[in-house]
């Protein structure tokens, strides 16, 4: 009956450690996350390509929220929208893999947000977190 009583007590304990150090890494990912954001945000606007600019990060949580702008020329939202949202999703979960892997790895999710640089509407959101990276 002690043993068992021993063995209930160091696994609650266990418990309680486990529970600590998950606390632990996610105050750290959240103070990562803001100094990744302000340090970051001093620098925009970004032109990224001839049709894209960064224009915000924010850090809410342990997720960084990048915010673009696109100049989709003639294209109304909703054709944009409708002809390049799954095409874009994929090449930019790949693109997010690559390159945020370390914040991933840590816990610390990524969401690409697309906004009509005309209209400022929402196109498109990708949030990525690690399991969207793991190779199936």
């Amino acid at each position: 009956m002690i043993k068992i009583i021993i063995s209930a007590l160091i696994l609650n304990s266990a418990l309680f450690a486990i529970d600590d150090m998950a606390e632990k890494v996610k105050t750290q990912n959240h103070e990562i996350v803001q100094l990744a954001a302000k340090e970051i945000s001093s620098q925009l606007p970004q032109k990224v390509d001839d049709y894209t600019q960064l224009v915000k990060l924010e850090g809410k949580g342990q997720t960084l929220l990048y915010t673009y702008e696109i100049n989709t020329g003639s294209k109304s939202d909703d054709t944009v929208i409708k002809e390049d949202k799954s095409r874009m999703k994929k090449a930019v979960t790949q693109g997010i893999c690559k390159s945020s892997e370390r914040f991933l790895i840590s816990g610390i999710d990524i969401s690409y947000i697309y906004a009509s640089a005309k209209s400022k509407k929402e196109l498109f959101r990708f949030d990525v977190s690690r399991k969207d990276c793991i190779k199936k």
